[in-house]
């Protein structure tokens, strides 16, 4: 049997559930991209049913089809250029009147279309009974009921598209009564004066944009024939308009259709009374209350941080101690050589550092994810929308800001939805300060390393500096550079909602999978060019002398310290069963076995831990000779002055500046560039071991590279996007701002610090 194909455009209102319709519908097969021309996320899935397979494209979420946002620019644009073949309208059953706005609207476009009446159990819990067969009458649409987080209702939904498809169900423009039909009449027939025009954009719909003072209309229209015409029509029509009813004809045209959506839901909808106080109300009580909100919101993300440090440590370390073991299986199975050293210096040491923090990005991910689907994030927005003010941002700049500890591209996306052209430039250039996704892995690392009784704390103080820093730079750039006030806030709060396990994992799979495939894509290539830079030219080591330092090293070695370690094992104070590293353990357990004996004195174990201590100097001496020679040494010590002032060596510089190609390269770089110095015996302390035993590093030094990793230039990915959503000079703007901001602050915590250490 022929499978038939079905497009559908899944479109309408924020919180109405339509990603969860999306997903019920698609499951994981779908996939993400942009729309062409926009950096609009656009997803895209398909599911086989019966003999159709349906590809259902998930619109932005918008309140309208006026172009006021780049949201509802690209979902108008959508169903008008693509021609789907059904508009599924996703509406809140408990809302109807203001969700059916939108729908009046797809009608106008003269669209098929079928409306999901979702959330209907919540609807019915506050009293909504809703007659959904008197409604698809009087509307003439066909309406199913369901419930997206429960999968109910979705074949039933897919039936109803079939039906609308096949039967080619005539739709129709909604009325507005005699005197406004007449002025759309009129311009309709001045628009159908060109064919061509018409027949991309539907007559009666963009007579009625040209009434409302459709910027986009307003464009459009000098592509057509006869547009002299047509713009005075449409400038009479809306004299008489505003004439007759005393109010601008945009405010005429939405009176019109809530007017008509009143009578339809009068018919259909009964309100049954509910004694009990909502639940949504009796929480909102307590966490927007005036002086709880606040604190409340703060302990939330403290413990957030703590839970996710105090479980992520766990499976993080299993993944250290696997990486590990991989370094040292393939090590032994190689020959020596440049392959070895690519496989295990490079793509293991690099990658592996990054996907050792996949449990710690699960559970963060995890965590905001039950914020999203509870609903506790639009009141997070609501309680910081006073402060947000203060500072010159418009309330819903804090969605993006949120956004941005996931990723900053989709962070900087959501700025879109501001209609204002100078919050959306400000919310953009501040939204790279949110410590995002990629950024965790190096605060984790050198938290870890260096505070490690205390690392949820510091990595919290580091996100704070990172809203902080946001903050005062949106107060600086509304001061002078984009001066004006910000706009007034309105947002719709949706009711608390029980997250499902599903909506969970789709939100944490879809994330945490990004982070992976950045980890087996960019960060493998990145890891392979940091190996090569910080491997060739090569240097023969062994024509260097080290000869005047052995005695040098050897004066400085504390022999006291070695004779009493010794003379501690001899005796059974040194508990051997306590060291955790087997080959450390054997070794310990064979030299107490010949002090005891007296195969070997104190004075000879001495004298050979001494010699063993002084033959890894050497050894790290030669690779650090080697590092320094090799293309990345050269190229640290060139940026070496730019960086001192701030603590860095040039090696830290050197994984530092790796941040701006994407921040996770960060650790790959330290990962191969601290292989220097870890003999065999070393190898499987990890990476932080690594750093605490570097001289250049200690804790002032890591919090700095913290700082400096939060505040420059964002990735390559994100730089993109701030391209295409503000422009070239505002690109540069961002990088040139946030480079300059990393060092000056940098410079004053360092300097500061460096009085106290």
């Amino acid at each position: 049997m022929e499978i038939k194909k079905i497009t559908v455009a899944l479109a309408g209102n924020p919180n109405t559930g339509k990603t969860t319709i999306f997903n019920g519908l698609t499951g994981l097969r779908h996939k993400v991209g942009n729309y062409p021309g926009v950096t609009v996320e656009k997803k895209v899935g398909t599911r086989k049913y019966k003999n159709y397979e349906f590809t259902i494209y998930d619109l932005p979420g918008t309140y309208s089809l006026t172009a006021y946002s780049i949201d509802e620019v690209v979902t108008r644009d959508f169903i008008i250029n693509e021609k789907p073949d059904v508009v599924v309208d996703v509406l809140d059953s408990g809302n109807l009147e203001r969700n059916l706005y939108l729908c009046m609207q797809f009608q106008e476009l003269n669209v098929p279309i079928v409306c999901a009446l979702n959330l209907s159990d919540e609807a019915e819990a506050r009293g909504v009974v809703i007659d959904e067969v008197k409604l698809s009458k009087i509307l003439r649409i066909q309406m199913v009921k369901t419930v997206g987080v429960k999968s109910e209702g979705l074949e039933n939904l897919l039936e109803r598209i079939i039906d609308t498809v096949e039967n080619s169900n005539t739709q129709f423009c909604p009325s507005y009564g005699g005197e406004l039909e007449t002025d759309i009449s009129e311009i309709t027939k001045a628009l159908n004066s060109d064919a061509d025009f018409v027949s991309k954009y539907p007559a009666c719909w963009f007579a009625i944009k040209l009434l409302e003072k459709d910027k986009r209309a307003i464009e459009l229209i000098e592509n057509h024939a006869q547009k002299e015409i047509v713009k005075f029509k449409t400038s009479e029509k809306i004299k008489r308009i505003e004439k007759h009813f005393g109010r601008d004809s945009e405010i005429v045209i939405s009176e019109q259709r809530y007017g008509y959506i009143r009578g339809a839901t009068a018919e259909a909808i009964t309100r049954k009374p509910v004694l009990e106080i909502d639940m949504t109300e009796k929480i909102d009580a307590v966490v927007l209350n005036k002086v709880l909100s606040l604190p409340i919101f703060i302990f939330i993300i403290w413990a957030i941080f703590q839970l996710t440090f105090a479980i992520g440590e766990y499976p993080m370390g299993w993944l250290e101690t696997i990486f590990g073991w991989t370094s040292e299986l393939a090590g032994s199975l190689m020959a020596d050589g440049l392959l070895k050293s690519l496989v295990v210096d490079g793509i293991i040491a690099g990658v592996g550092g990054v996907f050792s923090f996949v449990p710690l990005i699960v559970l963060l991910f995890l965590f905001i994810s039950i914020l999203e689907d509870t609903g506790y994030m639009s009141r997070i927005a609501f309680i910081m929308d006073k402060v947000l003010h203060l500072f010159g941002l418009h309330g819903q700049s804090f969605l993006p800001m949120i956004l941005g500890f996931g990723c900053s591209v989709p962070a900087v996306m959501a700025s879109r939805a501001l209609k204002s052209a100078k919050d959306r430039i400000i919310t953009v250039l501040i939204t790279p300060f949110m410590s995002c996704g990629a950024k965790l892995p190096v605060h984790i690392l050198l938290a870890g390393a260096f505070f490690a009784h205390n690392a949820g704390n510091i990595v919290i103080s580091i996100y704070i500096i990172g809203i902080m820093l946001a903050l005062i730079s949106s107060l600086i750039f509304r001061k002078t550079i984009l001066k004006g006030d910000s706009t007034p806030f309105v947002m719709e709060l949706p009711p608390y909602r029980m997250p499902t396990l599903r909506g969970i994992f789709f939100h944490v799979w879809e994330k945490t999978f990004q982070y992976i495939k950045k980890a087996g894509t960019i960060i493998l290539a990145a890891s392979v060019l940091i190996w090569a830079v910080t491997t060739f030219p090569k240097l023969n080591t062994d024509t260097i002398s080290y000869d005047n330092l052995k005695e040098e090293f050897k004066k400085r070695v504390d022999i006291n310290s070695i004779k009493s370690e010794m003379e501690a094992l001899k005796s059974g104070k040194t508990v051997i069963s306590n060291i955790e590293e087997p080959e450390e353990k054997k070794s310990l357990s064979e030299l107490k076995e010949q002090l005891i004996k007296g195969e070997k004195t104190i004075e000879s174990a001495v004298n050979e831990k001494i010699e063993e201590l002084t033959e890894a100097r050497i050894e790290t001496l030669k690779q650090e000779a080697a590092l320094e020679y090799s293309i990345a040494g050269r190229i640290g010590k060139i940026i070496e002055p730019l960086v001192r002032p701030i603590g860095f060596d040039w090696k830290i510089g050197v994984s530092a500046v790796t941040g701006f190609a994407a921040k996770e390269v960060v650790v790959s770089t330290l990962g191969i560039l601290y292989k220097v110095g870890i003999d065999e015996t070393e190898e499987s302390e990890g990476l932080r071991e690594s750093l605490r035993k570097d001289e250049a590093f200690n804790p002032l030094v890591a919090y700095v590279l913290m700082l400096f990793t939060l505040i420059i230039a964002p990735c390559f990915a994100t730089l993109a996007v701030i391209k295409a959503e503000i422009g070239w000079k505002w690109l540069g703007f961002s990088i040139l701002y946030s480079t300059l901001g990393a060092w000056a602050v940098c410079f004053v915590v360092y300097q500061i610090g460096s009085l106290f250490v």
